[in-house]
């Protein structure tokens, strides 16, 4: 038997697909339809602009204004999706058989809006313990959001104690993963003509060198899986280049690069490792080779965002509760990352759990089945028996 609120929770994802909320963009119109639709359930709403504008979190509460509530978070953002490699427009949901198609569909639209057709039902009960929608800008570029949140939810005399994060797991319930680490490297030499090489710092040739560091480090970090990071897969602390930009033409020595990495650690001591290391090789090796020929020469690091992963904790209040809304009696660990660590920093017990697969996630035709929509409602339907007052 269908759900019975499958058929409005499709419905506002229709909306929530529709505002195209890639990270470099504005989120205000995904935010502002969810700030007026919790508003007429009763919600006490909270939105808090970046220092752009732009972009903006939203933090609902239903219930009393007391501590220990229980969040349901989600992001807004998506990354982008070209429209060449897409069999429709990815910005238009559409529903095939069981399959809604469209970007942010399970990454994570999906379970933004089975929270949302739940107002429904949760607007109605007489609440004993709050409950909180956390939706949040830029996590796919950092984390920049929750971050932001997490800021003003320390200040905050009344804090949750649990969250439940909407990423796509197939429902199953996660309670730890890695923590992701982005940076952008720049390397800023002196440009001249190519027949000429030595007389200029080709900033190219030094990111090879710097990449070739990374590369090595990483291969150090294979020796390093232990028991305590057996779970993950793989089962050590990666580091990945994912974009190289920089030089003009063929024939000119390259004045500027910049490589844009990242490192997914399993334990905070790999990242500082790593951290560490490199600055000693930029400051031994790389910048007096370069200051040799152009004292004006540098190597930037941009942090774009440094997000702890979630640990694994004995006792984890969020993995009881969803495991008795879910029925499943066993967790998992994944390696993407979440917002989960900025929320667990706070003291709150966390897990990750929501509908669709991560194998979709950021591909072209995204989709999120309607089976794993359902699925989402009961586990949000159970919710009820937590938040009611005994009769």
């Amino acid at each position: 038997m269908k759900h019975k609120r499958l058929d409005s929770t499709i419905s506002i994802l229709e909306k929530l697909i529709g505002y195209p909320t890639v990270s470099a963009d504005s989120n205000l119109d995904l935010i502002t339809f969810a700030a007026e639709l919790l508003q007429t359930k009763g919600a006490r709403v909270r939105v808090s602009k970046d220092n752009s504008g732009k972009k903006a979190n939203l933090f609902a509460t239903l219930g009393p204004d007391v501590s220990g509530g229980i969040v349901l978070s989600g992001h807004s953002d998506v990354v982008p999706a070209n429209a060449a490699e897409w069999s429709s427009d990815p910005f238009k949901m559409q529903v095939k058989d069981d399959f809604v198609f469209g970007r942010g569909a399970c990454d994570m639209k999906g379970f933004i809006a089975c929270v949302l057709a739940k107002l429904d039902d949760y607007s109605v009960l007489d609440l004993q313990r709050p409950l909180h929608v956390a939706l949040t800008y830029d996590e796919e570029v950092g984390c920049l959001g929750a971050r932001h949140l997490a800021e003003e939810l320390q200040d905050d005399d009344l804090r949750p104690s649990v969250v439940i994060i909407g990423e796509p797991t197939e429902m199953r319930v996660i309670e730890g993963h890695k923590g992701c680490y982005e940076y952008t490297t720049s390397f800023h030499g002196t440009d001249g003509h190519g027949s000429e090489p030595d007389k200029g710092v080709n900033a190219i040739h030094v990111a090879a060198s710097y990449i070739c560091k990374l590369m090595e480090l990483s291969e150090c970090m294979k020796e390093r899986a232990g028991p305590d990071s057996s779970s993950f897969s793989p089962p050590w602390t990666t580091i990945q280049t994912g974009c190289i930009e920089g030089g003009s033409a063929r024939n000119v020595i390259a004045r500027h690069c910049a490589v844009e990495w990242e490192m997914r650690p399993v334990r905070s001591s790999d990242a500082t490792e790593i951290k560490s290391a490199l600055e000693k090789y930029c400051q031994e090796v790389l910048l007096p080779q370069m200051k040799a020929v152009h004292p004006e020469a540098d190597i930037v690091t941009e942090v774009i965002g440094e997000v702890a992963g979630l640990a694994v904790m004995r006792e984890n209040e969020a993995r009881e509760l969803v495991f008795s809304l879910t029925g499943a009696n066993l967790s998992d660990v994944v390696s993407f990352g979440t917002e989960a660590g900025l929320f667990q920093a706070l003291g709150m017990s966390v897990v990750v759990c929501g509908p669709g697969s991560i194998a979709q996630a950021h591909q072209p035709d995204e989709f999120v089945t309607t089976g794993q929509l359902e699925k989402c409602l009961s586990m949000l339907d159970g919710l009820e028996r937590t938040l009611v007052k005994p009769e």
